[in-house]
């Protein structure tokens, strides 16, 4: 089975400094907590030099080995905990994507 990426897609906050005071301490701490992944990546999209608003804000990644993988650990506290950070965080939305990977670097 190839790994699977859970993909958190964070848009612009309404307020981004409330936003970014938290982000560290509770969201992405949250998300190293989750059991089994085996990549954590974390994103922030480049401000459009234009000044208007980007698609998106932040991106938070993980990997895991397999769907199955995936699945068991959003069904824990952790996982819990994660998902209750990002909603009470995303005042601007937030997409939450399972990805299969078809393809890596190498």
């Amino acid at each position: 089975m190839p790994e699977t990426k859970i993909t958190a897609i964070y848009d612009n906050p309404l307020d981004p400094a409330a936003f970014e005071s938290a982000y560290e301490s509770e969201q992405l701490e949250a998300a190293r907590r989750i059991p089994g992944h085996i990549r954590l990546e974390a994103s922030k999209v480049w401000p459009k030099e234009d000044g208007s608003p980007t698609p998106a804000y932040r991106m938070i990644d993980l990997y895991f080995t397999d769907y199955d993988a995936a699945s068991a650990a959003v069904q824990t506290p952790e996982a819990g905990a994660f998902f209750e950070a990002l909603g009470r965080l995303s005042t601007g939305g937030v997409r939450v994507l399972f990805s299969e990977i078809e393809t890596t670097a190498g």
